[in-house]
């Protein structure tokens, strides 16, 4: 028996002339099992969850997710639904604002970001198609495509997975830049990591970007020597370092490091993005469209990063960042995560795959573009 959503709803409509109203608010969770298992330095996992969040109104429904934990499906439901039922569709900035504030007791950070993030989403999503436009005229284009890199290279791959996984972005998608995970184990194979460095260098050859991430799992220190002993491979990226809430550790390995130290994907807000720019912790600034905030606060520590000459690279989500990532001038680049395109793929029509390594959203469909097809998502549904 298939479980009946969380809905918050209103039977508000609205006349010739004005905005239309919303009239209801749905959130719902998916498990989708991983195709291998995965690991980074400091996590492995077996399974991705995400929350889908829903806003009709108008005759039409808009359709934002997070990847978080299934808790955010009751905060949308019980916290944020409440917020913005009832109240005009286009009015985003005051609804993102009076949705950041009812989070005061739930907490902002994590789960509440998670879930203010997938509505604000689902708005920006709704207001576009209410308009019939894609969100990214909407917005207004600073380009037609964004690039992306090819990103994965799990710690739990062995050698043979790794080499697929590399050659796939480079020679069947065009992506010109892949990056794999290190730090394994928080830090203690060193070894291993530097000879995974050098099989992707091997794999893709010397003309394509080679990124890595430790996702937190160095010291300072340690970061700063295994960066030295990796100059050989010619790696430009070096996210998380360390933990992205040890400014002082960001800034020692940025000073004494060759490649860009970039971190933010945990930014909850904001104050969080504000925080490490302040701090010269970074050389370009992480943002996610699903934690950050959504497309409002996106848009704004874009900005926050281009008034401090810095860009900025959406952590990824690819198919929400395509739309979003062609209305920010100061973007670098998009994640290609391996695990959210797969899901993106496997769950929605309209998602985008790479075109000789850049995603470009379709001009003719409103929105992002995107329909979940529940017969594909429902046997993923969480009752």
């Amino acid at each position: 028996m298939r479980a009946k959503p969380d809905v918050w709803s209103s039977a508000v409509s609205w006349s010739a002339g004005d905005s239309p109203v919303i009239t209801d608010v749905e959130a719902a969770t998916y498990v989708i099992p991983t195709d291998a298992p995965e690991a980074d330095g400091t996590l492995a996992w077996d399974e991705t969850t995400m929350v889908v969040a829903t806003a009709r109104g108008g005759g039409q429904e808009g359709t934002g997710w997070s990847y978080a934990a299934g808790a955010a499906r009751a905060v949308i439901s019980d916290v944020l639904g409440p917020v913005v039922v009832g109240r005009p569709a286009f009015d985003i900035a005051a609804l993102a604002r009076d949705m950041a504030r009812a989070l005061r007791n739930v907490g902002r950070p994590g789960i509440g970001a998670t879930a203010l993030s997938a509505v604000d989403v689902a708005l920006w999503d709704l207001k576009a198609r209410l308009l019939k436009l894609p969100v990214a005229s909407l917005l207004g284009r600073a380009r037609d495509g964004v690039p992306v890199y090819g990103s994965g290279g799990f710690t739990s791959y062995d050698e043979k997975q790794t080499r697929e996984q590399l050659t796939g972005w480079v020679e069947r998608d065009g992506i010109p830049r892949v990056k794999i995970k290190i730090g394994e184990d928080w830090g203690r194979r060193e070894r291993r990591d530097l000879s995974r460095i050098a099989l992707a260098r091997k794999v893709i050859g010397p003309d394509a970007e080679l990124y890595v991430d430790a996702n937190g799992g160095y010291t300072a220190a340690q970061a700063v020597r295994v960066a030295r002993e990796m100059a050989d491979w010619d790696v430009t990226w070096f996210e998380e370092p360390v933990s992205s809430q040890d400014l002082a550790g960001l800034c020692a390995v940025r000073a004494r490091v060759r490649p860009d130290v970039a971190a933010g994907e945990y930014s909850w807000s904001l104050a969080d993005s504000a925080r490490l720019i302040d701090a010269g912790a970074v050389d370009c600034l992480q943002l996610d469209v699903t934690r950050c905030g959504g497309i409002t606060e996106f848009l704004r520590g874009a900005a926050l990063a281009a008034a401090h000459n810095l860009e900025v690279s959406a952590h990824c989500a690819p198919n929400l960042h395509a739309h979003v990532g062609t209305a920010v001038p100061n973007l670098r680049h998009v994640e290609y995560f391996h695990d959210h395109q797969r899901i993106e793929q496997m769950l929605f029509d309209g998602a985008l795959s790479p075109v000789d390594g850049e995603l470009v959203p379709d001009p003719g469909r409103p929105g992002l573009g995107l329909r979940l097809r529940d017969a594909d998502a429902e046997s993923f549904r969480v009752a």
